[in-house]
């Protein structure tokens, strides 16, 4: 293993110095971690200091390090792109005299910049080969370029968050459930699943019937477990399975489910419940954007939300104003990933859109020593999405089982206050329901005027769209239906 520590030598000397990443020593760490679990089984100790493991940091080091990155990502910003020669010009600030107590001059990028004219954030200096797009549930998909050497470095650290986050080995069978048009995540899991040795089934978000049936299905490959062991899906789409598990009759027994990965929307504490106990495994979630991968944040076992402070600079700020978040109230994501990591869309301050809430004090927790924030409470809309969380309305709602999943619900502002229409199953009692309701959003401290019970999805105001919307067809789904006439095959 000579060469795989000169390789994280080199990788540690180019994070220190801001020097480009040798993407060849990222992929050496990488496949000599998965030859060395083939051998040993389980990882060291020493685990921990493979990149994106959050190993324990000087804070003097690290106060260093993160002024020097953020100056070399500002003057690679403004050298190379369109967009942050102009920033800069305006601003009248050189990057290269860029520190960690004078970066809050640098104006927060919006979202809709991004979106408006992602050319404008290519590097001149980069060579992009995929344009990845987000699912755009929440507006217009948002375009971000990315170059080989871009995409090297996720496929690395996703192998090994494969391998040491979810304890992917060999015999393990991992469904995709994520939408097809999701293109760095789709790639980042292909490859990295197995690079590790273990197999990968491309579901998509086809009809939820059809996707239990395959989860169900026995595989009967050599050396492989006899079914899917992994799951990956986004929250909505996940409810949309449970819904037909828990109304199909279906039992833990009938899958082999061991870890389901959630990621992409708010996971609520009843839906991460109910999905264990209608499908199995372990439910867990992660953080992971595609306009600043591959910085992401993970939870701690307390329930915390980690960020790791090697790939990018974490902010939270308010929406509004966009000045630091005081301890205990909530604020908007903004992130800026580090040009050792990402050499073709470059973003400085990027408003995320993201709605966390900062501690009131620092945790007590193993991964104390990153930055801590609340689980992703929503995405910020305008002064009602941090009054009333998506989080705190999911939690609501997904405790019913007479409200089908995935929920739907509006949430409209009106003179008395915020009113809450919610859809019903036809057989729910709904005096029943509505009191139940009232009762535990009073107890949650939920601001809302009146819940409104509706059994019609007619009547229902419209609701926001959530990635289980985006249903992928398939021969199956129709296999019942009658032939129409003159059809062949």
């Amino acid at each position: 293993m000579f060469g795989t520590a000169l390789s994280q030598l080199r990788y540690g000397a180019s994070i220190l110095l801001n020097r480009p990443i040798h993407t060849v020593d990222l992929d050496r760490i990488a496949r000599d971690l998965v030859r060395t679990l083939d051998e040993f089984g389980e990882p060291g100790a020493d685990s921990a200091l493979l990149p994106g493991q959050a190993a324990q940091v000087d804070p003097a080091v690290r106060t260093s390090v993160t002024g020097r990155s953020l100056r070399a990502t500002a003057c690679a910003a403004a050298r190379h792109t369109a967009y942050y020669r102009r920033v800069f010009d305006r601003l009248g600030t050189r990057p290269e005299d860029i520190t960690l107590d004078t970066w809050a001059r640098v104006p927060v990028t919006p979202k809709k910049d991004l979106r408006g004219l992602p050319a404008a954030f290519v590097s001149a200096a980069a060579n992009p080969v995929l344009m990845a797009s987000t699912t755009g549930t929440s507006g217009t998909p948002t375009a971000v370029w990315f170059s080989r050497a871009d995409l090297d470095v996720c496929v690395a650290m996703s192998t090994i968050s494969a391998t040491l986050g979810l304890g992917l080995r060999r015999r393990h069978v991992l469904a995709y459930a994520g939408c097809s048009r999701a293109t760095l995540s789709l790639l980042n899991t292909e490859e990295s699943v197995t690079r590790v040795g273990a197999s990968f089934l491309q579901f998509g978000t086809i009809d939820p019937t059809v996707a239990l049936d395959r989860l169900a299905a026995p595989l009967g490959l050599p050396g492989k477990a006899d079914r899917v062991t992994h799951l990956i899906a986004s929250a909505s789409y996940l409810a949309a399975l449970v819904e037909e598990a828990e109304q199909g009759g279906w039992r833990t027994a009938d899958f082999g489910l061991e870890t389901i990965v959630v990621g992409g929307e708010v996971l609520s504490d009843p839906l991460r419940e109910r999905a264990e106990a209608a499908l199995g495994g372990t439910v867990t979630s992660s953080y992971l954007m595609t306009e600043t991968a591959p910085a992401g944040a993970t939870h701690c076992r307390s329930g915390h939300l980690h960020f790791t402070t090697e790939f990018s600079h974490l902010e939270l700020l308010d929406p509004r104003t966009h000045e630091p978040t005081p301890p205990g109230e909530i604020g908007m994501i903004v992130q800026t990933p580090y040009t050792p990591y990402r050499d073709c869309t470059l973003l400085l301050r990027y408003a995320t859109g993201d709605l966390v809430r900062r501690p009131a004090t620092d945790p007590d927790c193993e991964l104390v020593h990153l930055p801590a924030t609340s689980p992703i409470l929503g995405r910020w809309t305008g002064p009602l999405s941090t009054r009333i969380t998506t989080r705190s309305v999911l939690e609501l709602l997904e405790a019913e089982r007479e409200i089908p999943l995935p929920a739907r619900y509006a949430l409209i502002e009106e003179t008395a206050g915020p009113r809450l229409h919610v859809l019903a199953r036809p057989s729910a009692d709904r005096r029943r329901l509505l009191g139940r309701l009232e009762d535990r959003a009073t107890a949650a401290g939920m601001s809302v005027a009146a819940i409104v019970v509706h059994e019609d999805p007619d009547d229902l105001p419209p609701t926001g769209p959530v990635r289980a919307d985006l249903r992928e067809h398939t021969f199956e789904s129709t296999a019942k239906s009658p032939v129409v006439s003159g059809s062949s095959r």
